[in-house]
């Protein structure tokens, strides 16, 4: 059942990649659809079985490296952790691929796209089943390549070729990192395994080595190089540039990669080597402050934004921000709940922007829509459940998760404990103004499309609608269906064999005014987006006029594309041309190629010279030569 439900969506992949245009459109789709959707329903059959049962499996495939005292097989390991991550990401991408059917109907390309999404989906699933650290590196590679071809999927145009490879060179930065902290582990433990590696550990607490003139504990090094890792999956501050230029990708893209899959790979690798990072309680701390500086982050970009989908992929990044402090704090547990919550609004979220783009002939800009939540009315409903969820409204999934977050701060002890609580509780209440302000300027006020007329603006079909009921489902239960096996009273039993707790982890109910503190700010963002981008826009405008440096400063994204461009771009571009031009023009192509050539032309230019058309001339040559032969056969 395992087999069946990991490699699934590789055989769809491969059978509509290579025989998609003989097999037609419709049999593509179905084929995809129903292949991922079998393997949805068996990761809730084995969550069942795994979680609730609290029963281990790991399945060898075959043996897959014998070298020495190193031996690696290619297996499936599913435990609590794996079996959560297994039913978050086939249900999502199950959905995506239904949805996709609807939204990529005019598209010439259908079985190349539905064969990716499946790609993706495997390589996904290769890495949270993985065993062992070089399984994992190799679905993590996976999905870095899959998300490549799904964000680079319409190659014609620019814009979407430079986001592909921005987001494939960015994230080559953090996997590098990986491979590194990979490295280390390997070096010192003899094994990549994640059972060996995690025994080995504890005996190795007092071993210092240095790095670059750096000296620290061994445990350190290993936990800060895993982190960049995840820092650049996750897209965290410093190596969050690629994620809102992933937005070129068709929107099922945005909602599969941002949603449920590539963007949470970051923290489950943290959460999987939960028994590695208890030790270095000084990178859990630059867990914490990256983490809560990343959502405080977001969340001021994402109040500015006027493209739709960016808007949300900003409040993902912030999103992910809370899972990390939530980690860092030692709330592994509370961590993947909210990653848990997060894709199923999340999902809704992206895929109901998908909606309205598709209502408005692909516009994305809301500056240019507005009045039409009567036209639409399927959409504005779910994209309400899927706001009021992200933003923690009492009693929603995003509630408890984030609500737990934010709790585990104000009670925690560690270094940045009060910076983390601070910035989470500012960062719910931004998350409420730019997730009101989305729905406001997209569906209330007056309608501003110049290029198509409010009467064309439709509902979309049946089968981009039944997705988000579903997820809309997800989005008001999963908190509370949920929250007693993952942080509630039953989450040392559920979590045991997954996730290592070198101390008891306690929840403590902070003060009442806490608790309501969170809440009343959530709720105080709705009126507010509503004066000032419905009712009152002129007061809106003279704030930024009077503000603008600092409207700029976040309009141009704290203007680290421009940072990193004067940092490494133009030195990489002056250092390429330097070898191109001395290198490969002059000294490559001068003694090379060319130079042969010239060569060549020298000595043929020579030769026919002795080609006079004189008879004389030759009977000389012949003399010569007869005079040589003669003298060397008297010496020899």
């Amino acid at each position: 059942m395992a087999y069946l439900l990991v490699f699934l969506p590789l055989v769809a992949s491969f059978i509509v990649g290579i025989f998609g245009r003989i097999l037609g459109d419709k049999i593509s789709q179905f084929i995809t659809c129903s292949f991922v959707l079998i393997s949805s329903v068996l990761s809730i059959y084995i969550f069942s079985d795994v979680a609730i049962n609290s029963n281990i499996y790991n399945l060898k495939i075959f043996n897959w490296i014998t070298s020495g005292g190193l031996v690696l097989n290619w297996s499936i390991n599913i435990d609590t952790l794996t079996s959560v991550m297994l039913v978050v990401v086939t249900s999502v991408s199950a959905l995506v691929h239904v949805y996709s059917v609807g939204y990529m109907s005019h598209d010439p390309d259908k079985p190349r796209f539905m064969s990716y999404l499946s790609l993706f989906t495997f390589m996904m699933l290769m890495l949270v089943t993985s065993d062992n650290f070089l399984q994992l590196f190799f679905g993590w590679e996976g999905v870095g390549l899959a998300s490549y071809l799904l964000i680079g999927f319409w190659y014609k145009k620019p814009s979407a070729n430079s986001a592909a490879i921005k987001a494939f060179v960015v994230n080559r930065v953090g996997d590098f990192g990986l491979a590194i902290g990979i490295f280390l582990i390997f070096k010192y433990t003899g094994s990549v395994n994640f059972v060996d590696v995690f025994k080995a550990i504890p005996t190795l607490l007092d071993k210092n080595i240095s790095m670059l003139g750096i000296e620290s504990s061994l445990i350190n090094f290993i936990c800060i190089f895993l982190f960049i890792g995840a820092m650049g999956k996750s897209a965290q501050i410093f190596l969050h540039t690629w994620l809102p230029d992933a937005m070129e990708g068709p929107t099922p893209v945005s909602a599969l990669i941002h949603a449920a899959t590539m963007v949470t790979a970051g923290v489950f690798l943290v959460v999987r080597c939960s028994p590695i990072f208890e030790y270095s309680p000084f990178v859990l701390n630059i867990i914490v402050l990256v983490g809560a500086t990343t959502a405080f982050f977001a969340g001021t970009i994402g109040l500015v934004q006027n493209d739709i989908k960016r808007v949300i992929a900003y409040s993902t990044c912030s999103q992910l921000g809370y899972m990390f402090f939530a980690a860092g704090l030692g709330a592994y547990h509370i961590a993947i709940f909210h990653l848990f919550t997060h894709a199923f609004f999340k999902a809704l979220l992206f895929l109901g922007a998908g909606s309205v783009i598709h209502a408005f002939n692909d516009e994305q800009d809301m500056r240019n829509m507005g009045g039409v939540w009567k036209k639409i009315p399927y959409t504005y409903s779910l994209m309400i459940i899927g706001t009021l969820a992200l933003t923690g409204f009492p009693f929603l999934s995003g509630f408890f998760s984030k609500d737990a977050i934010i709790e585990t701060a104000y009670n925690s002890t560690s270094f940045f404990a009060g910076y983390a609580v601070t910035i989470g509780v500012l960062t719910a209440f931004m998350t409420s103004l730019y997730s009101w302000r989305l729905i406001f300027m997209t569906f209330h006020g007056t309608y501003n499309n110049k290029n198509i007329s409010l009467s064309k603006v439709h509902e979309s079909p049946a089968v981009m609608l039944v997705p988000l009921l579903f997820l809309a489902l997800g989005a008001i239960f999963a908190g509370y269906a949920f929250k007693d096996y993952f942080i509630g009273s039953q989450f040392i039993q559920f979590w045991s064999s997954s996730i290592f707790f070198l101390k008891e982890f306690v929840l403590l109910h902070p003060p009442l005014w806490f608790l309501l503190l969170t809440p009343i700010l959530v709720l105080l963002a709705i009126p507010l987006s509503y004066y000032f981008f419905v009712k009152d826009k002129k007061s809106l405008d003279g704030f930024v006029e009077i503000n603008k440096p600092l409207y700029n400063f976040l309009v141009n994204k704290w203007y680290f594309d421009e940072l990193y461009d004067f940092l490494f771009v133009k030195p990489a571009k002056k250092i390429g041309a330097f070898f191109w031009k001395i290198g490969d023009g002059t000294i490559i192509d001068g003694f090379g190629p060319d130079g042969l050539a010239k060569l060549v032309k020298l000595v043929s230019d020579k030769a026919v010279q002795f080609q006079s058309g004189f008879l004389y001339h030759y009977a000389f040559v012949i003399l010569i030569g007869l005079s040589i032969l003669l003298t060397y056969m008297m010496i020899f």
